[in-house]
């Protein structure tokens, strides 16, 4: 027997909030422990049997729950009182999961996994209820609310046949992924805006130098222009210009 000093699942509250969930992870637990016969009508379960799935139904309760039907013994009365209690909370769960279901649209999220989140919460509610949400449901929720500027994609989508749910959105979220990628890199460098050579960082550099250098230039104008022509021959062979070629070339 699986060891009780830890929930198997949440405890059902004492306001009954997760009792359709509660209900679903009790049974396929008592299923999987050989106990599942304990709360079903005209069974033959053993008394030992009974007295085990009572102790794990107990320990998944909480202590309110516990204290209100402590003296409860069998697991099938147990069973049956608590869906007496609880099993109208389908009448409030339904309604509200019909709206979020009408009301689920794909270009009202910002990511495909919060949409995925909330598909899945909400068909999960619904199926609780009984009521069946196919794949092509899914599915045709999601290409009829593509955003209207991305009327193309939607058909692409289409045309490429999927027949589950979890396809479509396992294309959806990789070309999110792409497109994400696209966009951090765009915003790194924007188009038309590479960085600026080392030569041009050099010029602007003794550029910055030379203008600094603007209120000497009155003293001695042979020194001024002596500095002038060393300033142009590093200029020079900075960008690549051979000055020796030059000064033939005007010579001749």
């Amino acid at each position: 027997m699986a060891n009780l000093t830890k929930l198997e699942f949440t405890a059902l509250q004492s306001s009954g909030r997760n009792y359709l969930s509660w209900v679903l992870d009790a049974e396929i637990h008592l299923d999987a422990m050989g106990l599942g016969d304990t709360i079903k009508e005209e069974n033959k379960a053993s008394n030992q049997n009974c007295a085990r799935a009572m102790i794990f139904l107990r320990h998944h309760l909480d202590e309110i729950l516990k204290i209100e039907y402590l003296t409860v013994k069998d697991p099938l009365v147990l069973w049956k009182n608590l869906k007496e209690r609880f099993d109208h909370l389908k009448m409030v769960i339904h309604p509200k999961a019909r709206y979020d279901w009408m009301h689920l649209r794909l270009q009202d999220f910002k990511s495909i996994h919060e949409y995925n989140s909330a598909m899945f919460r909400i068909t999960s509610q619904l199926k609780l209820c009984g009521e069946t949400v196919s794949e092509i449901d899914m599915m045709e929720k999601t290409f009829s609310t593509f955003h209207a500027s991305n009327v193309l994609l939607q058909q692409q989508y289409r045309e490429k046949g999927f027949k589950k749910y979890s396809e479509l959105i396992s294309h959806l979220l990789v070309a999110e992924q792409n497109n994400d990628l696209l966009l951090k890199n765009h915003e790194n460098r924007p188009t038309g805006s590479e960085p600026l050579p080392e030569v041009n960082e050099a010029y602007a550099h003794h550029a910055r130098r030379g203008k600094g250098r603007g209120p000497n230039r009155g003293r001695g104008r042979g020194r001024g222009r002596g500095r002038g022509r060393d300033y142009g021959q590093e200029r020079n062979s900075n960008l690549g210009i051979n000055h020796s070629s030059n000064k033939k070339e005007t010579i001749n």
